[in-house]
């Protein structure tokens, strides 16, 4: 005799296999369920700076009131007829804590650009899978206050140029493209072989980034937070700089170290011609 108790009565039987469970959304892409193939700018330094941007293609732009009125006072065209809507309606769109301040557009991604072009900016920037949104925005908007020709980093371990990104960015996507490439370490190699300086901030590196000869063309590689640069990246890059700090606070962010390199790097090689 079978001596386990039996199931009670109503209860569905166990299914033999697992429901499938929601594939999760890619770092920096905002709540609505977009394809991967539209960005979305939201907030007005993003927005604005994508309607001044020619090259960027907008298929919509959402607006409050408010937000329509700001733009026709200071006279930025729309490029594109907006649809002006409450407020709700754009937070429905968005995560909870975005503030869009009543702008939101969808456009087509900008073009990546290639290894060979971006190999002739005086100055470069490289990600070695920094994947959290809101510092790869941080560090773009800082790459564009220091006229940094590309941002290079792999196609996989990043976040989506869009969304909190965007947000984070203030803008500076419209002026510094991304270069994707599939291998981080034979890019460093092309780009060496087209003459750029390559040079990976470590903390235990030989010399202070300050004390560091730097010659245009230079690209600084920068690693994910915590981890750092991977093994293969450090031995790809010509030399390894350190940052050093006076301070009780001898680390920064990721964010915080790239604007200082950067600001060390432009110093160093001089105004873009």
């Amino acid at each position: 005799m079978n001596d386990r108790p039996s199931r009670p009565s109503g209860r569905p039987k166990p299914s033999a296999s697992r429901p499938r469970q929601p594939r999760p959304r890619p770092a920096g892409r905002p709540f609505g369920a977009w394809p991967d193939d539209v960005a979305i700018l939201y907030g007005w330094h993003s927005v604005v700076e994508a309607l001044r941007n020619p090259r960027r293609k907008l298929r919509r732009l959402m607006l409050t009131e408010n937000a329509a009125r700001r733009l026709q006072e200071e006279g930025i065209p729309h490029r594109l007829d907006p649809e002006i809507v409450r407020p709700g309606e754009i937070d429905r769109l968005l995560d909870p804590d975005a503030v869009h301040q009543g702008m939101l557009a969808e456009c087509d991604p900008l073009p990546s650009l290639s290894l060979a072009k971006a190999a002739e900016c005086d100055l470069l920037l490289v990600l070695d899978q920094i994947t959290d949104p809101h510092n790869v925005g941080a560090i773009v908007r800082s790459a564009a206050a220091l006229k940094v020709g590309a941002i290079v980093t792999t196609a996989r371990h990043s976040p989506a140029a869009t969304g909190v990104l965007a947000k984070s960015a203030s803008g500076g996507l419209e002026h510094v493209p991304f270069c994707f490439v599939g291998n981080l370490a034979r890019a460093l190699d092309e780009l060496k072989q087209n003459g750029v300086q390559v040079v990976g901030l470590d903390s235990e590196g030989p010399a202070d980034l300050v004390d560091t000869p730097l010659a245009s063309p230079v690209a600084l590689v920068l690693g994910a937070e915590g981890k750092g640069l991977r093994q293969l990246t450090r031995q790809t890059c010509d030399t390894l700089a350190r940052i050093d700090l006076p301070g009780a606070i001898v680390s920064l962010n990721v964010s915080n170290a790239a604007v200082l390199a950067l600001y060390i790097a432009r110093r160093a090689i001089g105004a873009p011609n």
